[in-house]
């Protein structure tokens, strides 16, 4: 991926309530060395800035900022306008478009490559996606599920947005498909796997995820060999 001819700020989302995983905060959950924070932003490399909205916990690179939404759990689109608001406080010229990313999906590189190409080739190509699709691009899963927290959208395009779902009262505890309805974005077919995420212990498991579950102790990646998973 020829990341860095792109124009692009990151913002990642890692403040959930990872109820399913008895409140385990899903940043700090580990694969292959690192936390499943440390490789979103990762795979964020070659963005102009990385916000990630969220509780301020867990060793971050230098640079990487930092905010949450208000009130904390108010829902993927509250941290999405938390982290853009964050980027203008910047007070540099927004990047052309904006990368946003879940932190809980362990191999979202491989999702941001295939997201990025896409956009690079329709910006090679003069700068109009196909179908007319003019806001950005989108995650799609193996089995035809959009996944909007793996996309690349117009900065432009995403700061209406919200400020049309704040404009209506809607914006607190708002799902990320409400706030992205009104954009038109062209959906990327992604490798395998790229976009799965960790909901569940289980999921964590089979993804060869490790962390400390507050019920069973700690579950380290060795739990994936029986389920197929990588360890």
């Amino acid at each position: 991926m020829d990341a860095e001819s792109l124009d692009f700020d990151a913002v990642i989302l890692a403040g959930g309530r990872s109820a399913r995983l008895g409140g385990v905060p899903k940043q700090h959950l580990t694969y292959d060395g690192d936390t499943l924070l440390r490789r979103s932003v990762a795979a964020a490399g070659g963005a102009r800035v990385v916000v990630v909205v969220g509780p301020g916990e867990g060793d971050l690179p230098a640079g990487i900022l930092r905010c949450r939404e208000e009130p904390a759990f108010s829902g993927p689109a509250a941290a999405i306008a938390a982290g853009l608001a964050e980027l203008e406080r910047t007070g540099r010229p927004p990047s052309r478009f904006t990368l946003v990313l879940a932190c809980d999906m362990p191999n979202s590189a491989d999702a941001v490559s295939a997201l990025a190409d896409a956009l690079l080739i329709n910006e090679r190509a003069g700068g109009n996606f196909s179908s007319s699709k003019q806001d950005g691009v989108v995650a799609v899963s193996g089995d035809g599920r959009l996944q909007p927290l793996a996309g690349f959208y117009s900065t432009a395009a995403l700061q209406r947005a919200v400020a049309d779902l704040a404009g209506r009262g809607s914006l607190i505890n708002s799902s990320v498909m409400a706030l992205l309805a009104s954009l038109d974005v062209q959906p990327v077919a992604v490798p395998a796997g790229s976009t799965s995420d960790v909901d569940t212990w289980d999921d964590a498991a089979a993804l060869g995820v490790a962390g400390r579950d507050p019920i069973s102790g700690f579950r380290s990646n060795a739990a994936a060999d029986d389920l197929g998973g990588k360890a």
